[in-house]
Protein backbone atom coordinates (compact mmCIF):
# COMPACT_ATOMS: atom_id res chain seq x y z
CA UNK A 1 0.00 0.00 0.00
CA UNK A 2 2.74 2.12 0.96
CA UNK A 3 6.18 3.15 -1.14
CA UNK A 4 7.71 4.75 2.08
CA UNK A 5 10.02 2.46 4.02
CA UNK A 6 9.41 1.59 7.43
CA UNK A 7 7.16 0.18 9.79
CA UNK A 8 3.23 0.65 10.68
CA UNK A 9 1.77 2.06 14.21
CA UNK A 10 -1.51 2.07 15.02
CA UNK A 11 -2.95 4.38 17.39
CA UNK A 12 -5.62 2.28 19.58
CA UNK A 13 -7.67 2.45 22.56
CA UNK A 14 -9.05 -0.75 22.56
CA UNK A 15 -12.61 0.52 21.02
CA UNK A 16 -14.11 -0.96 18.14
CA UNK A 17 -13.00 1.84 15.79
CA UNK A 18 -9.47 2.00 16.55
CA UNK A 19 -9.59 -2.03 16.72
CA UNK A 20 -11.53 -2.18 13.69
CA UNK A 21 -8.74 0.13 11.86
CA UNK A 22 -5.95 -2.37 13.58
CA UNK A 23 -7.46 -5.41 12.28
CA UNK A 24 -7.98 -3.95 8.61
CA UNK A 25 -4.60 -2.67 8.87
CA UNK A 26 -3.39 -6.57 9.66
CA UNK A 27 -5.65 -7.95 6.90
CA UNK A 28 -3.86 -5.82 4.10
CA UNK A 29 -0.84 -6.99 5.28
CA UNK A 30 0.62 -3.56 6.68
CA UNK A 31 3.87 -4.39 9.18
CA UNK A 32 2.31 -2.79 11.95
CA UNK A 33 5.05 -2.95 15.13
CA UNK A 34 3.42 -0.85 17.44
CA UNK A 35 0.34 0.51 18.97
CA UNK A 36 0.14 3.35 21.06
CA UNK A 37 -2.95 4.46 23.41
CA UNK A 38 -3.41 8.18 24.60
CA UNK A 39 -4.46 8.32 28.23
CA UNK A 40 -6.50 11.44 28.33
CA UNK A 41 -6.70 13.18 32.07
CA UNK A 42 -10.22 13.75 31.66
CA UNK A 43 -12.42 14.97 28.84
CA UNK A 44 -10.83 14.84 25.84
CA UNK A 45 -12.08 16.63 22.10
CA UNK A 46 -8.88 14.24 20.49
CA UNK A 47 -9.21 10.58 22.45
CA UNK A 48 -11.20 7.62 23.25
CA UNK A 49 -11.27 8.28 26.96
CA UNK A 50 -12.62 5.55 29.32
CA UNK A 51 -10.92 2.36 30.27
CA UNK A 52 -7.75 2.97 28.04
CA UNK A 53 -5.93 1.06 30.68
CA UNK A 54 -7.45 -1.85 29.82
CA UNK A 55 -5.83 -1.16 26.20
CA UNK A 56 -2.63 -3.06 27.72
CA UNK A 57 -4.21 -6.24 27.80
CA UNK A 58 -5.87 -5.92 24.61
CA UNK A 59 -2.28 -5.29 23.17
CA UNK A 60 -0.91 -8.73 24.79
CA UNK A 61 -3.70 -10.62 23.26
CA UNK A 62 -3.59 -8.95 19.81
CA UNK A 63 0.81 -9.50 20.39
CA UNK A 64 1.94 -6.00 19.50
CA UNK A 65 4.01 -4.33 21.86
CA UNK A 66 1.89 -0.86 23.57
CA UNK A 67 3.37 2.28 23.71
CA UNK A 68 1.83 4.42 26.43
CA UNK A 69 1.10 7.99 26.19
CA UNK A 70 0.04 9.14 30.04
CA UNK A 71 -2.32 11.98 31.47
CA UNK A 72 1.30 13.82 32.63
CA UNK A 73 2.97 13.63 29.48
CA UNK A 74 0.26 16.68 28.53
CA UNK A 75 0.97 20.25 29.15
CA UNK A 76 -1.27 21.70 31.94
CA UNK A 77 -3.18 23.85 30.59
CA UNK A 78 -6.87 25.41 30.38
CA UNK A 79 -8.40 26.72 27.33
CA UNK A 80 -12.16 27.31 25.57
CA UNK A 81 -11.01 27.27 22.12
CA UNK A 82 -11.59 23.70 21.19
CA UNK A 83 -9.58 23.98 18.37
CA UNK A 84 -6.46 24.95 20.55
CA UNK A 85 -6.89 22.35 22.77
CA UNK A 86 -7.27 19.85 20.06
CA UNK A 87 -3.92 21.17 19.17
CA UNK A 88 -3.00 20.93 22.68
CA UNK A 89 -3.68 17.23 22.87
CA UNK A 90 -2.17 16.43 19.81
CA UNK A 91 1.17 17.33 20.79
CA UNK A 92 2.40 14.56 23.65
CA UNK A 93 1.08 11.73 20.63
CA UNK A 94 3.18 13.59 17.79
CA UNK A 95 6.56 13.97 20.48
CA UNK A 96 5.81 9.90 20.99
CA UNK A 97 5.62 9.37 17.25
CA UNK A 98 8.58 11.07 16.47
CA UNK A 99 10.44 8.91 18.75
CA UNK A 100 9.21 5.55 17.40
CA UNK A 101 10.51 7.02 14.02
CA UNK A 102 13.69 7.70 15.52
CA UNK A 103 13.59 4.68 17.11
CA UNK A 104 12.14 1.99 15.08
CA UNK A 105 13.82 0.72 11.71
CA UNK A 106 13.32 2.07 9.04
CA UNK A 107 11.43 4.88 10.75
CA UNK A 108 7.28 5.08 10.83
CA UNK A 109 6.03 4.14 7.31
CA UNK A 110 1.83 4.93 8.27
CA UNK A 111 -0.23 5.18 11.40
CA UNK A 112 -3.52 3.83 11.20
CA UNK A 113 -6.80 5.27 12.96
CA UNK A 114 -10.10 4.80 13.77
CA UNK A 115 -11.87 8.29 12.68
CA UNK A 116 -15.59 7.14 11.28
CA UNK A 117 -16.59 11.41 10.69
CA UNK A 118 -14.64 13.71 12.56
CA UNK A 119 -13.38 15.96 10.53
CA UNK A 120 -12.15 18.02 13.67
CA UNK A 121 -9.63 14.68 14.58
CA UNK A 122 -9.11 13.45 11.06
CA UNK A 123 -7.64 16.82 9.96
CA UNK A 124 -4.88 16.99 12.75
CA UNK A 125 -4.14 13.16 11.94
CA UNK A 126 -3.26 13.89 8.94
CA UNK A 127 -1.21 16.78 9.49
CA UNK A 128 0.65 14.97 12.03
CA UNK A 129 1.38 12.68 9.61
CA UNK A 130 2.54 15.33 6.64
CA UNK A 131 5.13 16.46 9.46
CA UNK A 132 6.20 12.76 9.97
CA UNK A 133 6.17 12.52 5.92
CA UNK A 134 4.28 8.83 6.79
CA UNK A 135 1.03 7.45 5.52
CA UNK A 136 -2.09 7.49 7.07
CA UNK A 137 -4.66 4.36 7.08
CA UNK A 138 -8.04 5.08 7.93
CA UNK A 139 -10.56 1.99 6.24
CA UNK A 140 -13.52 3.83 8.60
CA UNK A 141 -13.47 6.66 7.92
CA UNK A 142 -16.92 8.24 5.57
CA UNK A 143 -18.22 5.01 5.30
CA UNK A 144 -22.00 4.06 6.15
CA UNK A 145 -22.09 3.03 9.76
CA UNK A 146 -24.32 0.44 9.75
CA UNK A 147 -21.93 -1.52 7.28
CA UNK A 148 -19.36 -1.06 9.33
CA UNK A 149 -21.08 -2.23 12.38
CA UNK A 150 -21.97 -5.46 10.55
CA UNK A 151 -18.36 -5.78 9.28
CA UNK A 152 -17.42 -5.46 12.57
CA UNK A 153 -19.50 -8.23 13.61
CA UNK A 154 -19.23 -10.71 10.66
CA UNK A 155 -15.68 -10.51 11.04
CA UNK A 156 -15.94 -11.95 14.39
CA UNK A 157 -15.77 -8.70 16.89
CA UNK A 158 -17.29 -9.02 20.62
CA UNK A 159 -17.75 -5.71 21.03
CA UNK A 160 -18.99 -4.31 24.84
CA UNK A 161 -20.73 -0.79 25.80
CA UNK A 162 -18.72 0.50 28.76
CA UNK A 163 -20.22 3.86 28.38
CA UNK A 164 -23.23 5.86 27.26
CA UNK A 165 -24.02 9.29 27.19
CA UNK A 166 -27.21 10.44 24.36
CA UNK A 167 -30.74 10.52 24.92
CA UNK A 168 -32.19 7.63 24.74
CA UNK A 169 -29.82 5.49 26.09
CA UNK A 170 -29.57 4.80 29.65
CA UNK A 171 -28.15 2.31 32.67
CA UNK A 172 -29.15 -0.49 31.16
CA UNK A 173 -27.17 -0.18 27.64
CA UNK A 174 -23.84 -0.56 29.79
CA UNK A 175 -21.90 -3.62 29.56
CA UNK A 176 -24.26 -4.55 26.67
CA UNK A 177 -22.97 -6.30 23.98
CA UNK A 178 -23.04 -4.78 20.33
CA UNK A 179 -24.77 -7.16 18.55
CA UNK A 180 -27.70 -7.02 15.70
CA UNK A 181 -30.19 -7.14 18.06
CA UNK A 182 -28.41 -3.89 19.52
CA UNK A 183 -27.86 -2.67 16.37
CA UNK A 184 -31.53 -2.64 15.46
CA UNK A 185 -32.63 -0.55 18.82
CA UNK A 186 -30.04 1.36 17.58
CA UNK A 187 -31.57 2.30 14.37
CA UNK A 188 -34.76 2.87 16.03
CA UNK A 189 -32.75 4.86 18.51
CA UNK A 190 -31.17 7.04 15.78
CA UNK A 191 -34.48 7.41 13.99
CA UNK A 192 -36.13 8.74 17.37
CA UNK A 193 -33.48 10.48 18.77
CA UNK A 194 -30.56 11.19 16.80
CA UNK A 195 -28.42 8.52 18.55
CA UNK A 196 -25.12 7.31 16.23
CA UNK A 197 -25.04 3.66 15.21
CA UNK A 198 -21.64 3.74 16.21
CA UNK A 199 -21.44 6.80 18.96
CA UNK A 200 -19.72 9.21 17.23
CA UNK A 201 -19.03 12.10 19.41
CA UNK A 202 -18.97 9.98 22.45
CA UNK A 203 -22.62 9.57 22.50
CA UNK A 204 -21.04 5.50 23.85
CA UNK A 205 -18.02 4.22 23.80
CA UNK A 206 -16.83 0.77 23.09
CA UNK A 207 -14.21 -1.79 24.18
CA UNK A 208 -13.49 -5.10 21.78
CA UNK A 209 -13.59 -8.26 24.49
CA UNK A 210 -12.35 -10.69 21.19
CA UNK A 211 -11.54 -10.48 17.77
CA UNK A 212 -9.96 -12.54 15.46
CA UNK A 213 -6.77 -10.77 15.60
CA UNK A 214 -7.01 -11.65 19.40
CA UNK A 215 -5.20 -14.50 21.12
CA UNK A 216 -6.95 -14.54 24.32
CA UNK A 217 -10.65 -12.86 25.18
CA UNK A 218 -10.63 -10.02 27.78
CA UNK A 219 -12.81 -11.34 30.56
CA UNK A 220 -14.06 -8.27 32.93
CA UNK A 221 -15.34 -8.01 36.15
CA UNK A 222 -17.31 -4.70 36.54
CA UNK A 223 -20.30 -2.33 38.44
CA UNK A 224 -21.95 0.43 36.91
CA UNK A 225 -22.05 4.31 37.58
CA UNK A 226 -24.95 5.78 36.65
CA UNK A 227 -25.29 9.94 37.07
CA UNK A 228 -28.41 11.46 35.85
CA UNK A 229 -28.13 11.26 31.80
CA UNK A 230 -24.75 9.08 31.42
CA UNK A 231 -22.61 6.44 33.24
CA UNK A 232 -19.91 4.00 32.71
CA UNK A 233 -18.47 0.60 33.85
CA UNK A 234 -16.24 0.96 36.96
CA UNK A 235 -14.03 -1.87 35.86
CA UNK A 236 -13.02 -4.16 39.46
CA UNK A 237 -11.05 -7.01 37.82
CA UNK A 238 -9.72 -7.64 34.26
CA UNK A 239 -7.69 -10.45 32.77
CA UNK A 240 -6.92 -12.62 29.68
CA UNK A 241 -8.87 -16.06 29.33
Amino acid sequence: MSEIEGVWVSLFSGGKDSSWALYRALEEGLDVRRLVTVHPAGDSYMYHVPATDLATLAAESVGIDLVDVEPDDFEAESVTDSSVQGDNELEPLEAALQELDDELEGGIAGVTAGAVESEYQTTRIEGLCDRLGCDLFAPLWEEKPRELADAMLEAGFEISIIQVAAHGLDESWLGRTLDRETLAELEELNEEYGVHILGEGGEFETLVVDGPHMDRRIELDYVTEWEGTRGQLRITDAGLE
